[in-house]
């Protein structure tokens, strides 16, 4: 006799068998995500190496579509454990499609990386080298505009009307553009930077305000590394306002100084001393040839005063400094040679003598 009991056994005995079901299609999506990653991906990615551009683009949705699988592998065991729940169903249908939105968002949020295709070829379009600073600012203005328009297609597809929002957005845009003034400018500035090129990322620049070497341009505001090894955040409003010096792009590096020698050096010495500074910086191969200047141009108070002024080839610091320490030991080495001293601090104190007829002025005669 069939009773409600036994009814109700086979009920729950179908629900558990109906579970289990579900449980199995998404662990098989499960399985099918691993096979994925394993062989088809790989096999994919062989396949399309010579193919640079597709080869990058599935290697940017390689995530979104592992996640693919789990998402349908869940939604089908949704579907096929709640078949006739549709006011629940509707949710699901509604998450569903948000997770899609984001997983393509995800993938064209990672296709718009600074070492993506496309913001390499966007550098060579724009003739830019592997230090401008170009593609990481498009690479996060890409990357900002991905995240705004997949939190609006998500919100457009929970039932929000998002024209209001525009709406009020388009009555404040005078509020907020007098608010964000500041911000705007550092963007604007940015933008100036980037095209303008007055240096790339590594550069050592020079500007009022600070000085070090260039590390990031960001949309308020540039990083800069000083040689105390502190990191200074410049905004780009003011950045581009000033002058700046870019120490990086010397085609050569000058050292200028005066050489003080003796006060009473002999002029054919100090003539045979300078011809030959000259003519050891004209043939030394560190130093440019083009302007080279060594002539004695000042009487001082106690001393000669030589004028040096050259460029070294190498303007890295470090060699620059090599190169000064070399030429003035040799130049050390030629005042020693040609017998020409350099000049000592000293002060020289006269005492001027009475005459003879104002020594004896007032004195009585002897005799």
């Amino acid at each position: 006799m069939v009773t409600m009991d036994w009814i109700m056994h086979k009920v729950e005995v179908w629900r558990l068998l109906d579970l289990g079901i579900a449980i199995g299609i998404f662990l098989l999506f499960l399985l099918f995500r691993r096979l994925f990653v394993r062989f088809l991906f790989t096999f994919l990615m062989r396949r399309l190496a010579r193919m640079e551009l597709a080869a990058r683009v599935l290697e940017a949705f390689e995530k979104p579509l592992r996640g693919l699988f789990v998402l349908l592998g869940a939604y089908l065991a949704i579907l096929y454990y709640f078949p006739a729940h549709w006011t629940f169903l509707l949710v699901v249908h509604k998450l569903f499609r948000s997770g899609m939105i984001l997983l393509i968002g995800g993938g064209l949020y990672n296709l718009s990386a600074a070492s993506s295709v496309f913001m390499e070829g966007a550098l060579k379009r724009f003739g830019g080298d592997d230090s401008s600073m170009l593609i990481p600012f498009l690479s996060k203005a890409a990357r900002f505009v991905v995240i705004v328009v997949a939190i609006t297609a998500v919100i457009s597809e929970w039932g929000f009307n998002i024209n209001g929002v525009v709406a009020g957005m388009g009555l404040g845009s005078l509020a907020l553009a007098l608010a964000a003034k500041d911000t705007l400018g550092n963007i604007l500035g940015g933008v100036i930077i980037i095209l303008e090129k007055p240096f790339s990322k590594g550069d050592w620049i020079l500007t009022p305000s600070t000085e070090g070497v260039v590390e990031d341009i960001t949309f308020r505001s540039s990083k800069i590394r000083t040689f105390a090894d502190a990191l200074v955040t410049v905004p780009n409003s003011t950045l581009a306002d000033q002058p700046i010096t870019n120490w990086s792009r010397m085609g050569r590096r000058r050292i200028t100084f005066t050489l003080n020698v003796a006060l009473d050096t002999d002029a054919d010495r100090l003539t045979a001393a300078i011809d030959r500074i000259e003519h050891y910086l004209m043939t030394n191969e560190e130093i440019d040839d083009q302007t080279v200047m060594v002539k004695f141009n000042e009487f001082k108070e106690s001393s000669l005063g030589i004028m040096l002024y050259y460029f070294t080839k190498t303007t890295a610091w470090k060699d620059h400094l090599t190169v000064r320490q070399a030429t003035q030991l040799a130049m050390l080495q030629i005042l020693k040679e040609e017998g020409v001293q350099l000049a000592l601090p000293m002060q020289r104190i006269v005492v001027g003598r009475e005459s003879d007829e104002a020594r004896h002025e007032g004195k009585p005669e002897l005799g």
